[in-house]
């Protein structure tokens, strides 16, 4: 079940949201204000985010900025009061996915939720395939050639970043926010522990490497030619 995350601090709006989207069969989880929201996706597995503009403290605009910085692409759908050019203009470019003129309608935001996730390849199943391997985001479960094996949650949220985005160089710092969150207290080693983890479990397979960047960070390279040499 996918889990939609609704920050607004609009209670009716809210309820609404809340209501409509459950009854479409989706898990929603709301909250009132951007602190919580980050609080939330720390701890939550997060699959699209509906994102008032007006927020205690923090704003849509700056939320949705702060997020994207940290790599985190969820599908975001901002929604507003305000339906003038320069505001929906704005909501894009903080880089929003869609953007709604309250009163929101349930029937039009359920249909284009439906067709954000479908753009994030996440209606069908959320794994990644690389040669004779298969990551299950769900299952945490790492299998090659039939063979699976569990991974705590960190490792496998960390390989699955990397493996995500092959020879991308990811800061420690980057991922420290993106698999710790960035509320935490966790240091840059905890990062270099758990690669340090991953190449021990996965350092004989020939799909892929975790390579070290000196003084930044990591990034996964993966090997085309893998069948031939495994």
């Amino acid at each position: 079940m996918f889990q939609i995350l609704v920050v607004e601090d609009e209670k009716n709006a809210a309820q609404m949201m809340k209501s409509a989207l459950s009854q479409a069969g989706y898990e929603v989880i709301s909250v009132g204000s951007g602190e919580q929201a980050w609080e939330m996706m720390d701890v939550r597995q997060i699959d699209l985010l509906i994102l008032s503009v007006t927020m205690p403290k923090t704003d849509g605009f700056s939320f949705v900025r702060r997020l994207r910085s940290c790599g985190n692409m969820v599908p975001i759908v901002m929604t507003s009061e305000r339906n003038s050019q320069e505001e929906i203009c704005r909501g894009f470019l903080a880089g929003t996915d869609d953007y709604m003129v309250k009163p929101i309608h349930a029937e039009e935001l359920i249909l284009r939720i439906r067709a954000l996730l479908r753009r994030a390849q996440l209606v069908y199943e959320r794994k990644l395939r690389i040669g004779n391997i298969t990551l299950d985001y769900d299952g945490l479960t790492v299998t090659r050639n039939g063979d699976s094996q569990t991974l705590p949650k960190k490792e496998f949220y960390l390989l699955y970043k990397l493996l995500s985005s092959p020879d991308k160089i990811m800061t420690r710092i980057q991922l420290m926010d993106e698999i710790w969150g960035m509320e935490s207290n966790t240091v840059d080693t905890t990062v270099n522990t758990h690669i340090s983890r991953l190449r021990r479990k996965f350092g004989s397979w020939p799909e892929f490497d975790i390579v070290a960047i000196r003084g930044i960070g990591y990034k996964a390279v993966i090997h085309p030619d893998a069948d031939a040499k495994g």
